[in-house]
């Protein structure tokens, strides 16, 4: 049986969203087409977020406005800056509610084969708001990519004066070390802390 074509437009743009893959943007797609009302909604949500959802002028964090919640909010500490890849990493933050400073989203990480360099991050604005930091963290991936990207912003950010960290590496709540990879191991316990502390 062959679909009509809007339907199939609506399934191939739902296959193209991460995470969604043909059979699933083909479920998603045929529910949509019976279920009016949701369809809808949907799509009044996804016109929202195109018109009105942009990027905060101070930190790159998405935002309704010129600046998103958490640079709005006058209680949190602005001279402690979390760097972070992406929106999804504030909000990964945010729910531990641990956190009480700002962030500053780069837009991703340096990645020459992907044609991702210095230029294309949002490393200026970054540069500006470390001098009046007194703490940068650098908070992004253990992935190579991440940890050059670190490494690459400590040698840019360090003459500026703020003090620069990492976010600790330990084992997962609730893991058994015999199935914890051997770097987050050896990061483990290369940073261990006293039972006392």
């Amino acid at each position: 049986m062959r679909y009509p074509e809007r339907l199939l437009v609506l399934i191939r743009s739902l296959a193209r969203l991460p995470g969604v893959g043909p059979k699933s943007a083909q479920k998603l797609g045929l529910y949509l087409a019976q279920h009016k009302a949701e369809a809808g909604e949907l799509a009044a949500a996804i016109t929202g977020v195109r018109n009105h959802i942009g990027v905060c002028r101070v930190c790159g964090n998405l935002a309704e406005g010129p600046l998103c919640p958490v640079c709005a909010d006058n209680e949190r500490d602005a001279g402690l800056i979390a760097v972070v890849e992406t929106a999804a990493d504030v909000l990964a933050i945010e729910k531990s509610g641990e956190y009480t400073g700002v962030y500053h989203v780069l837009g991703g990480v340096l990645n020459p084969l992907e044609g991702v360099g210095p230029e294309s991050l949002n490393i200026e604005k970054l540069q500006e708001r470390a001098q009046q930091a007194h703490e940068v963290i650098l908070a992004l991936s253990m992935t190579v990519e991440g940890e050059a990207t670190a490494a690459y912003l400590g040698e840019l950010l360090a003459p500026l004066g703020p003090r620069l960290s990492r976010p600790a590496y330990g084992l997962p709540v609730g893991g058994t070390l015999e199935y914890v990879d051997e770097v987050t191991l050896a990061r483990a316990l290369a940073n261990r802390r006293s039972v006392a502390e």
